[in-house]
């Protein structure tokens, strides 16, 4: 059976069990590095997401997988264009590409035209994404080289 996911906002997620989420060493092996969150820095970076979910076109949630908490994702507005942001921890690897459709269904109902992925390049080439994406280049955001995916949103 195939396991239920569900999208919860910002304002629902329990922090408590947030922090180790977001601190896990394998979650952040992947991100831009930052210093780990506190209780007081997590509640903020948390209020940023919840005030990015309330701009247009954008929308921020956690991520339930049958009931526990599994991760985040976000359409945010970064750097002049709408970007996918998925972040699910690694006992939950492999709800990506479910989590990714949706979200390509929200941007379709935000009518959007295009959205980007932005890998950090420790991350390997994602061959799906690379079949469908309208380009593929190297960029560089806050001091980082990514590998970004520009993809069509029809």
């Amino acid at each position: 059976m195939k396991a239920k996911i569900e999208y919860i906002k910002f304002d629902d997620i329990d922090q408590q069990a947030f922090l180790p989420l977001v601190n896990s060493n394998k979650v952040r092996e992947h991100l831009m590095e930052h210093a780990l969150f506190t209780p007081e820095t997590l509640a903020q970076w948390m209020a940023t997401k919840r005030a990015l979910d309330k701009e247009a076109g954008c929308k921020a949630r956690g991520i339930l997988c049958d009931g526990k908490l599994a991760g985040w994702c976000a359409i945010q507005y970064e750097e002049g264009q709408y970007e996918v942001a998925i972040i699910i921890d690694d006992s939950h690897w492999g709800l990506g590409k479910r989590v990714f459709k949706d979200m390509m269904q929200w941007a379709r109902e935000f009518k959007h035209k295009d959205v980007y992925i932005h890998f950090l390049h420790t991350r390997p080439e994602y061959k799906f994404l690379k079949k469908i994406a309208k380009s593929v280049h190297e960029t560089e955001l806050y001091g980082h080289k990514f590998l970004s995916y520009q993809l069509a949103v029809e």
